[in-house]
């Protein structure tokens, strides 16, 4: 890799926005479980489910402080390394990012101390209030950076002034950026895959209680919520994935190229399962598609015509690596679909918790979640490169011109050292509290004497929970 500042400037926000995204949408997709969990205690008074959202709620309470942590060295990297691209986005990103600060962040860290610290100084019912204002917090959070990111991909609502430091972009409909073509669904894409990811750590760590026979009870009941709150989402990722191709094809034909390996411009494209992009004699290697099944995907129309990379000048073209992130990224996808529909069969047939080998596979997929968390911004934002403003501003003119390469990758070999031994604390005290687990949970005298409402499970029709053998 070039030593050069551009590299090393956008190595640097890589390695902190990656190393970031471990924690942000593992609390937003936790809130999720949690307010579910919460409910059904809520519903049924019963103590298992209480000492279920204790636990998780300590889980969630650290990967949410070391998210607040890593998000602010990613803010300040904006005005040392990226001073040029600040001062065109400046008056857009600015009501964006004041509106995740001052509304989003303070109502979830607000309600966080009821939630962490108010279990007896608040009612149940304004502790599960507090439980759904935390996961309302961090949605709302990710609206606005997902906005200022949508806006970099499809920029609306703006028109271009000259000023003595340069052209910069100034807001003249807020509301049109808010709504930037692209901010809505690629929101709910976003969220979907936090929830997923959110799901599949509940369910990583219950296997791995039921595989050593820990606190079974209680990783049955989490388990079991979490892999239906992860069944719907990930077929529901299915179809957001769907819409969001088709708005990708529509305003940046040249990333859906490159995500398809689509050199060509013409009618019945296939759809690209595999193959190696060849970039210098412009086709893909080894390819396996379905013939026309990209047209009509894209269009429903299997003849009609699809915009290739050929369209565009080289210079104009995104890294052909994005294949590879996007197909992986779509592979994970239907691998979710497949783990978590046999989940839900086995649940029915009372084998889920009796299958080791099953179980180990739910322990791993934690990996697979956050890998596909990001490959999906991978291919997102390396997608629309040479832009870092599609259109508007290319990568190469956004960054400071002051700031000197060697000052960059000693910035980058302090963060690393930081962050590894953030990553390296973050691991200790999450392993510490799972290896302690959850609290000791007292039977109802009513439970004791075989009452039939005390073991009642709710759902327990529709989840099963708790009821293999």
């Amino acid at each position: 890799m070039s030593l050069d500042a551009v590299s090393l400037s956008r190595l640097q926000f890589a390695l902190t926005a990656t190393f970031h995204y471990l924690f942000v949408p593992l609390t937003i997709g936790m809130g999720g479980v949690l307010v579910i969990l919460e409910a059904l205690h809520l519903k049924t008074r019963q103590p298992i489910y209480e000492a279920a959202v204790k636990f998780w709620v300590k889980l969630f309470a650290i990967s949410f402080a070391l998210g607040v942590a890593t998000g602010i060295v990613m803010e300040f990297q904006f005005g040392t390394n990226w001073a040029t691209y600040s001062r065109f986005v400046g008056d857009v990103f600015g009501s964006a990012l004041a509106a995740e600060g001052i509304f989003a962040f303070f109502l979830e860290s607000g309600f966080l101390a009821v939630l962490v610290f108010g279990w007896d100084k608040v009612s149940p019912r304004m502790h599960f209030f507090s439980t759904v204002m935390v996961a309302g917090g961090s949605i709302f959070s990710a609206l606005w950076i997902v906005v200022a990111n949508s806006w970099q991909q499809t920029p609306a609502g703006y028109h271009l002034v000259a000023t003595p430091f340069g052209t910069r972009a100034e807001i003249t409909s807020f509301w049109a950026v808010v709504f930037n073509p692209s901010a809505m669904i690629r929101l709910t894409h976003v969220l979907i895959g936090a929830f997923i990811l959110g799901a599949c750590f509940v369910m990583s760590i219950s296997a791995w209680y039921l595989l050593k026979k820990k606190h079974e009870e209680f990783a049955r009941r989490s388990f079991t919520v979490a892999l239906w709150f992860a069944a719907v989402f990930s077929l529901a990722a299915l179809v957001t994935g769907d819409l969001h191709a088709r708005e990708v094809a529509k305003y940046q034909p040249a990333k859906l190229a490159a995500f398809e390996g689509h050199f060509h411009s013409s009618g019945a494209a296939g759809l690209a399962l595999f193959g190696i992009p060849d970039p210098k004699a412009d086709k893909l290697d080894a390819s396996i598609s379905i013939p026309g099944g990209l047209s009509l995907l894209l269009h429903s129309n299997a003849k009609a015509p699809v915009t290739g990379l050929d369209s565009f000048a080289p210079r104009d073209r995104p890294p052909l690596g994005v294949f590879y992130s996007f197909h992986l990224m779509v592979g994970l996808g239907v691998f979710f679909i497949v783990l978590t529909l046999f989940g839900l069969v086995m649940l029915w047939r009372k084998k889920l918790f009796t299958q080791r080998w099953l179980l180990w596979v739910f322990t791993f997929s934690i990996l697979a979640a956050y890998a596909a968390n990001d490959l999906g911004w991978i291919s997102a934002d390396v997608g629309r490169q040479p832009w870092v403003v599609q259109g508007l501003l290319r990568t190469s003119d956004a960054v400071s011109t002051t700031v000197p390469p060697g000052q960059i990758l000693a910035s980058i070999a302090l963060f690393g050292v930081v962050y590894l031994l953030l990553f390296a604390l973050w691991i200790f005290v999450m392993n510490d509290r799972i290896q302690r687990g959850p609290e000791a949970v007292e039977q109802p005298a009513s439970a004791i004497a075989g009452s039939p409402a005390a073991g009642q499970l709710e759902p327990a029709a529709a989840l099963s929970i708790g009821q293999e053998s």
